[in-house]
Parts: structure tokens; C-alpha cells; sequence
């Protein structure tokens, strides 16, 4: 099983899903830690990503869902995954597929079988004050507004859920088992 914590910068995506890892006992990875230097370098002049800066990047997250699934390991992934496309490239690796299919082409190579999206949502405000706050971070608050433009909420028929962001950490842990049908 696949839970990727979602959401544009400042939505939380790492805090919840380090803490849900810790509960479940299972294998949690934040997707900033695999940013090649030049992405970040990118970020922190304040310069948004485009898809030839993140496709490699989603191919490499893909390759470690896919070792970790392999080896039967349940994971989350902190990951913004702005677009449905991206989402795409997430479950099936294949990064001249780009195209709006839901899903998986089993010809394409290893896809990941089971995975839910959970899109931390909230205002722009409550983001950008977190943003302004968040220190020892590439990202600055300065994209937040390109995330923000960039971002395709996940939709039918992808599995997903929404969570507004001003919910505590704890509760948004058992929204997410109680999709997954966890015992608490």
C-alpha cells in the first residue's frame, strides 16, 4: 500500500506523514530529500520548478515506491504532486506517459498497484503564514502562488480524500486510517 501525503508547500505533507508513519510502523519518505541540487538551488532563488525540473525527479520516486512495494513494504510519500499527471508518473514511472489516464497501462512496466492521495488543502493565507514561518527551508514563500496555480486537486476516478490543513495532526491520521480501513 501507497499513501502519498499531497499538497502544494506549507500543507503540512511532511509533519503528517512522518507522524502517521511513526503510528502504522510503516516506511515513510519525503520526496524534498531526493530534489537533485539543481532543483533546489532553483527553488531558492526563487524560481519555480517546470515538468523537465520534476519528471526525473518523480521517475527516481517511482523506482523507490516500486523497490519498496516489491519487497512488500507499506510506504508514504510526502510528495507535493501537483498535477494528475505527475500522479501519474508517481504510480507508473513512465515519463513519456503523460497523459490524463487514471489508469495504470500494465504495458508500460511496474506500476504501483494500491495508492491513496491525501490532498492537504487550505487557504492561501493560512500557507503562506506557515511558509513565512518555516525556517531551514529551500522553498521559499515567494511560489506558493505558482503551486498554487500549478495545482490539479486529485478527482474521480483517482482514490483519493481531502483534508483541510487546520486540522490537528492526530485527526488527520485517523482520517486517513479510517480510509484505509485500519483498525485505531
Amino acid at each position: 500500500m501507497l499513501v502519498v501525503i499531497m499538497g502544494v508547500s506549507g500543507s503540512g505533507k511532511s509533519t503528517v506523514g512522518t507522524f502517521l508513519a511513526s503510528k502504522l510502523g510503516w516506511k515513510f519518505y519525503d520526496a524534498d530529500d531526493y530534489h537533485p541540487d539543481e532543483n533546489k538551488a532553483k527553488m531558492a532563488k526563487g524560481i519555480p520548478l517546470d515538468d523537465q525540473d520534476r519528471i526525473p525527479w518523480l521517475c527516481f520516486l517511482h523506482d523507490l515506491i516500486m523497490r519498496e512495494e516489491s519487497a512488500g513494504q507499506n510506504i508514504i510519500l510526502a510528495c507535493s504532486a501537483l498535477k494528475k499527471t505527475y500522479r501519474n508518473i508517481l504510480r507508473q514511472g513512465d515519463r513519456d506517459t503523460l497523459s490524463e489516464s487514471s489508469q495504470p497501462d500494465r504495458t508500460k512496466g511496474l506500476t504501483v498497484e494500491e495508492a491513496l492521495y491525501v490532498h492537504l488543502d487550505g487557504s492561501r493565507e493560512v500557507l503562506h503564514k506557515r511558509l513565512e514561518e518555516r525556517r531551514g527551508h529551500f522553498m521559499p514563500a515567494i511560489l506558493l502562488q505558482s503551486q498554487l496555480d500549478s495545482l490539479e486537486p486529485p478527482s474521480y476516478p483517482e482514490h483519493f480524500i481531502t483534508i483541510d490543513i487546520e486540522t490537528n495532526v492526530s485527526d488527520i491520521a485517523g482520517q486517513i486510517e479510517r480510509t484505509l480501513n485500519l483498525k485505531q
